[in-house]
């Protein structure tokens, strides 16, 4: 059982049940990752077998039509006692209890909600129909929300009266601003007070290798002696890089540097149309060029290799072939809330991905040679639209306010494109599973076999990740042929898990002693133990175990075949 400092066991970590089908990734409506996709003809497919099963179950219609008519009626005379959760912000505003007209308006949606959740929960139809039916509905409610509207929403009428009018004025310019110059995406940073290489990315460091696809960043050491081996950081193809050094208390890399490790970190070109051929081969043929550069310059003949979401995806197809190649330069390698064995059921929105969906998406990304950013944010705010749409629209032009000025968010939102071909090869392994079909699959230019990487494993999962469910990510501790693995479970969401730097109060990770992870997530858990604080430390720990005995830091960057460059972030970061 999970237990903290001696206590209470049982499957609840911090609070959150993480037990069975329900836990809170799934609640979060997620599981899906954006890189497939969502097709329109799916969503219309739910929303026709929904009016399929009204018409041809009329029982159950009824019967929750009956039950919601009563609701009503309880409404009406004041007899309900519906209402929201305490963690809903949408209804905070004490008008939403204190006035009738608005009370009655709230407890109609909430009895809408309730009735149609259970209609859905009793409909004669298959679970994957029943999953898909739950996220349409659920998306179609929260956009009907009373708190969306100007009228139903209190504390927009409150603050137009108390401006004079002047928060629609400033919430019309708004909407204005992002139709014209956020592609019709509702903003959810303010990003003026963010400068790359000022206040965003400032560890010092260089470019010791670049090429039309990559640039290669060394940062200064900031100790005097350093281990052997060296760390390579693999982003994401999806976003800027400079995650890894944000602002300097949330920054890995200077973290890292105070460890004693010498961190070298990737930062991809944003890919334009000419660049649409660039597959799944070509990034990690890149990335074992880099390797070269790195043990070069440092004279180590071992690299430590990390790597998070679509970035541990390519991790994990280049350690299969540097095993396949003979290579064994890897010492050990760190996978952060990645998904290597996707499953249509982890949550009710990868319910909606279908054959027809990916072929659709593979068409449309082949026919612009690129995946748009914007496409990929706008896909990944509707994964939760109600934290990261309608909370904006309401804040935004409801209220007239500004989003907030908050760093992850203006990393998140500073979007990058995804190669057509890419885009093909991150398709195929969501078909193809090739991760656990080992040998079974031709994946840059040979066949993919992870059961044959044997170099140790640290495996990170988020509690509240909304992209990569944590149970998702347990998988991959099934797959290698590593006999050392650590799963770690860091209580936060897809990047707050992994940007968890020591000093936050409510940071926690689970754990468990064993270092042959059992096989169902759940036979983890009954081992797992909590700790307070950062995982960040016992990386750091578990990385300089596994970085060879400490040296002298060098005291210039580079060497004479690779001389420092740009100063880091580097050029790509501006793409």
């Amino acid at each position: 059982m999970a237990k903290k400092g001696g206590g209470k066991a049982g499957v609840e970590l911090g609070g959150v049940d993480l037990g069975g089908a329900d836990d809170l990734g799934a609640k979060a409506g997620a599981g899906l990752n954006p890189i497939v996709g969502i097709a329109r003809e799916d969503i219309l497919g739910a929303v026709t077998m929904m009016l399929r099963e009204t018409a041809g179950n009329p029982a159950n219609t009824f019967k929750h039509m009956k039950a919601f008519t009563s609701d009503v009626a309880d409404i009406i005379t004041s007899k309900s006692t519906i209402a929201p959760d305490p963690k809903d912000k949408r209804f905070s505003d004490p008008a939403w209890q204190a006035n009738p007209l608005f009370r009655m308006s709230m407890q109609y949606y909430l009895a809408s909600q309730k009735n149609l959740k259970n209609w859905v929960g009793e409909m004669q139809v298959d679970e994957m129909e029943r999953s898909r039916a739950n996220f349409v509905s659920a998306m179609i409610m929260d956009s009907l929300a009373p708190s969306n509207t100007l009228a139903g929403n209190p504390a927009a009428i409150k603050k137009a009266i108390e401006t004079g009018g002047q928060s629609l004025v400033k919430g019309l310019k708004n909407a204005y601003n992002d139709m014209v110059h956020n592609d019709g995406i509702v903003s959810q940073v303010d990003k003026t007070p963010f400068k790359i290489g000022e206040n965003i990315a400032i560890q010092p460091g260089a470019v010791v290798h670049r090429t039309e696809m990559l640039e290669l960043i060394q940062y200064q050491p900031t100790t005097d002696d350093v281990h052997e081996i060296p760390l390579l950081v693999i982003p994401p193809q999806i976003n800027k890089a400079y995650l890894n050094d944000l602002t300097p208390d949330k920054s890995m890399i200077r973290f890292q540097l105070s460890q004693g490790l010498q961190p070298f970190l990737i930062s991809w070109r944003n890919p334009t149309i000419e660049h649409r051929d660039w597959g799944l081969n070509d990034y990690v043929n890149e990335i074992i060029a880099a390797i070269d550069v790195i043990c070069a310059i440092t004279g180590s003949e071992k690299v430590n290799l990390s790597g998070g979401c679509s970035g541990g995806i390519t991790l994990s197809t280049l350690l299969s072939k540097l095993k396949a190649k003979g290579d064994d330069r890897v010492n050990s390698a760190t996978l952060m809330v990645c998904v290597l064995h996707p499953k249509r059921d982890d949550s009710e929105v990868g319910a909606l991905v279908s054959d027809h969906g990916i072929k659709l998406a593979r068409e449309r990304s082949a026919k612009k040679g690129i995946l748009e950013g914007t496409s990929l944010s706008r896909m990944f705010a509707w994964l939760r639209p109600n934290d990261l749409v309608w909370n904006y629209v309401v804040n935004n032009y409801l209220l007239g306010e500004d989003p907030p000025a908050f760093d992850i968010l203006f990393w998140n939102n500073d979007s990058t494109n995804l190669t057509a071909a890419l885009h093909s090869d991150y398709l195929r392994i969501y078909e193809e599973q090739p991760f656990v079909n080992h040998g079974k699959s031709n994946i840059a230019d040979h066949d993919l076999d992870v059961s044959k990487v044997d170099c140790d494993l640290f495996i990170l999962g988020g509690v509240t990740d909304h992209i990569t469910p944590w149970k998702a990510c347990y998988r991959s501790t099934q797959l290698f042929g590593s006999k050392n693995i650590e799963f770690v479970l860091s209580h936060s969401g897809h990047i707050q898990a992994i940007i968890n730097p020591p000093g936050n109060p409510k940071a926690k990770y689970y754990r468990a002693p064993d270092k042959a992870p059992p096989a169902a997530p759940e036979a983890w858990l009954k081992q797992a133990q909590e700790f307070p604080g950062s995982w960040w430390p016992l990386w750091a720990g578990w990385l300089k175990e596994r970085s060879g005995n400490a040296k002298p830091a060098p005291t210039v960057l580079g060497n004479g075949d690779y001389p420092a460059g740009d100063k880091a972030p580097g050029r790509y970061a501006f793409d």
